[in-house]
């Protein structure tokens, strides 16, 4: 591989969904490939692409020499390719933090998103989905993104966080503009960018605030009012940083992948009708086919890490600092591990995909993401024989999160 020919900080090479066809030629001549520097390149670095699912697992496995936080000779790190700053995002925030950082705050909240404890949410979001639904079928014709895929995630970690209802669009807008690279590139500022980073912060101090002052029964106040064991055994509440950090994450966390889940899950099966009758006519795959939403769509597009030690991996060296990415799409087409792995199929068992990623940063909130997705599913099985798009679909540009702008549809008759 040259670097003419691949260069992932190019995003124009996202802006028409993932480009499978660049990973395609990685697991099959570079597993583990060294991405030379770029002038696009965060910090004008390079970074190594990893893009089988075995190499995959071995990385996300091993969390001690792959750092979610940071590596020799840097001050930042996290989850990106740019290097974040420490003490406002790594090492606070729940995804860019290692043990016992990740451990102290995961705990928190790891029972509230336990199968058990989804399950009371259930007929909630039942009625929450069939009103959604309703709504956009008055219509007859709606934007699936926006009026649907967006909507059920947006509205159920709202309620989670007690987010007051007349407030989460802002937010949606907000996280819209901090995720998908519009008007920059990768590392580049804009106005835009600051306004909604400087909107979800505020938002955030001053829900956290409120919920200080007069607590309810919603997830954001029991954290903020929580009492954790640190070192020493001393009992101390989360700082204002991992505070702040907390809302934010499970906030665009919460809303932003399943939608594009949702919306991806539906042009998959528009695009495959034979998939799409199957399911109809057989409701009891409901569960395979979530399954296979998730393996195919893949919301997050790669994670980073940074090497603590010199490890091999795959015959490469690979030196302590390194950034190192996996990337999950990549992964889930995996021949060795998924059979026709290009073929979208409703009933593929088994299917041992890593959507969620592994290990000590599985997604908190994949049980959720799984009953959302099934819910809404099941209560739009008797309009998919007659649903059609009426225009492209429009995707985001980024090479970190598989996004959809827009799926416009048309609802037929029932």
């Amino acid at each position: 591989m040259t670097p003419g020919d691949v260069d992932l900080t190019d995003l124009d090479r996202f802006a028409a969904g993932f480009p499978h066809d660049v990973f395609s030629r990685l697991r099959e001549e570079a597993p583990v490939w060294w991405h030379p520097p770029t002038p696009r390149a965060p910090g004008g670095e390079g970074f190594w692409v990893i893009s089988r699912h075995a190499e995959l697992l071995r990385v996300l496995r091993d969390p001690a020499t792959f750092s979610s936080e940071t590596g020799p000779g840097r001050s930042g790190g996290g989850t990106t390719l740019e290097d974040l700053p420490p003490g406002l995002v790594t090492g606070v925030m729940l995804n860019m933090s290692d043990p016992p950082t990740h451990t102290r705050i995961r705990s928190l909240v790891s029972r509230a998103f336990a199968p058990r404890a989804l399950a009371g949410l259930e007929p909630w979001l039942r009625a929450q989905s069939r009103a959604i639904l309703a709504a956009a079928r008055a219509k007859g014709e709606c934007d699936f993104l926006v009026d649907v895929a967006a909507e059920l995630p947006l509205q159920t970690i709202g309620q989670i966080l007690g987010v007051p209802p007349e407030d989460r669009h802002a937010l949606f807008r907000w996280t819209g503009t901090i995720l998908d690279y519009r008007d920059r590139e990768l590392g580049q500022p804009s106005r835009e960018l600051a306004e909604a980073g400087a909107g979800l912060r505020g938002y955030g101090a001053r829900l956290i605030a409120e919920k200080r002052r007069a607590p309810g029964d919603d997830m954001l106040s029991v954290v903020v009012h929580a009492r954790l064991e640190g070192e020493g055994g001393a009992q101390a509440a989360l700082s204002e940083a991992e505070l702040n950090a907390f809302f934010s994450l499970l906030f665009v966390a919460g809303s932003e992948t399943t939608r594009n889940s949702l919306a991806g899950g539906l042009l998959a099966l528009l695009e495959r009708r034979d998939q799409l009758e199957r399911l109809c006519r057989e409701p009891r795959l409901l569960p395979s086919a979530v399954e296979e939403i998730l393996r195919w769509t893949s919301a997050t597009a790669y994670n980073r890490r940074t090497a603590t030690a010199d490890v091999e991996l795959c015959g490469q060296k690979i030196r302590a600092g390194d950034k190192t990415t996996h990337w999950y799409p990549s992964a889930n087409r995996d021949a060795a591990v998924f059979a026709d792995p290009f073929h979208f199929d409703v009933a593929r068992d088994p299917n041992p995909h890593v959507a969620f990623g592994h290990g000590l940063h599985h997604c908190l909130g994949a049980n959720l993401a799984r009953r959302e997705i099934a819910i809404l599913l099941e209560e739009l099985l008797p309009d998919l024989p007659g649903i059609e798009r009426t225009g492209p679909v429009e995707w985001g540009r980024s090479n970190k999160h598989t996004s959809l702008r827009h799926l416009p549809i048309r609802f037929a008759g029932r």
